[in-house]
């Protein structure tokens, strides 16, 4: 295990994580994990490795991260050692759990992309059970006429320097509890900001009478030619029911058409019920399901 990964250490995860993504055809980390690896990792942050006995080949990776009531485990498992899936990633998680009990325990999330009868039988082995569920959702642009038609919230990009305490009220208020996007600090917007693909061109905000209400955050994937993403749509509670959501969404979708863009993803929690039928009704679809196994580890007895 090791809280903070040194340059050695990152480029042999980071081999491992692209030889996972070529073979799964999707990468074996979230953004946030590999904002945590590369940059050392928020409080809580651990990096555990599994090698051959030799040491000379890297097996598996797992990271672990404390959210805000809850913690987050993701792994990748090299694709030569596919045939010791199971006992690589059953290994790698026991040690992870092991870590969160001697730091008091808490209720676990272990994220897998796309997960199949394998991942099942390696949850159920370090005593997780299936919990959240995710949606990938995708559609084509440019929107078609009927919702050309549809009304649209005024926009302006985000400007650093000003916006963030604004908007980082907002965001908290409107994901209060959210393990993931609830408690962003300015740190981690920072951290955003600081990244390849941000542009405040695609950062979407609406005003009411001067004040923040509604944002529509887009970015543009490098991995996938001609491919946008919805990262976060959020709408402040007090605003709610103005009909905000969708209208800063499609002012948001026309921006990347707008880039000449012809396609677009979003991921929403699939019980998130409201939003998935907003999606949907402005013609998004399921393209996949990622999946979070749940369960609770007690604090380690000295």
């Amino acid at each position: 295990m090791k809280r903070r990964m040194g340059e050695e250490d990152i480029a042999a995860v980071a081999s491992l994580l692209r030889a996972a993504e070529a073979a799964d055809g999707h990468p074996p980390l979230g953004e946030h994990k590999w904002i945590d690896l590369v940059q050392g990792g928020r409080s809580g942050f651990a990096g555990f490795v599994a090698r051959t006995p030799d040491s000379s080949r890297l097996l598996g990776y797992a990271q672990l991260s404390r959210g805000v009531d809850s913690w987050g485990v993701e792994y990748a498992v090299h694709p030569s050692a596919r045939d010791e899936h199971e006992r690589v990633a059953t290994d790698l998680l026991r040690a992870v759990l092991a870590e969160i009990a001697d730091e008091g325990g808490g209720h676990v999330h272990l994220w897998v992309p796309k997960p199949g009868p394998t991942q099942d039988a390696i949850a159920r082995a370090v005593g997780l059970e299936r919990g959240r569920e995710l949606y990938q959702m995708r559609r084509d642009l440019p929107l078609g006429e009927e919702l050309a038609r549809s009304p649209r919230a005024p926009v302006r990009p985000f400007v650093v320097g000003s916006d963030e305490a604004s908007w980082l009220e907002v965001n908290n208020r409107a994901f209060h509890g959210h393990p993931e996007q609830g408690a962003w600090s300015a740190a981690t917007l920072e951290e955003r900001e600081r990244q390849p693909w941000y542009d405040a061109a695609d950062f979407l905000l609406h005003e009411t009478d001067g004040r923040l209400d509604a944002f529509c955050w887009t970015k543009v994937h490098d991995d996938e030619r001609g491919v946008g993403e919805v990262y976060v749509l959020g709408v402040d509670p007090a605003s709610q029911s103005r009909g905000l959501g969708r209208s800063v969404l499609l002012a948001g979708l026309d921006h990347l058409a707008a880039l000449g863009l012809c396609e677009v993803v979003l991921y929403v929690d699939a019980s998130d019920h409201g939003a998935v039928h907003l999606y949907r009704s402005i013609g998004f679809a399921v393209d996949h399901r990622d999946q979070a196994y749940v369960g609770d580890v007690g604090a380690r007895v000295p």
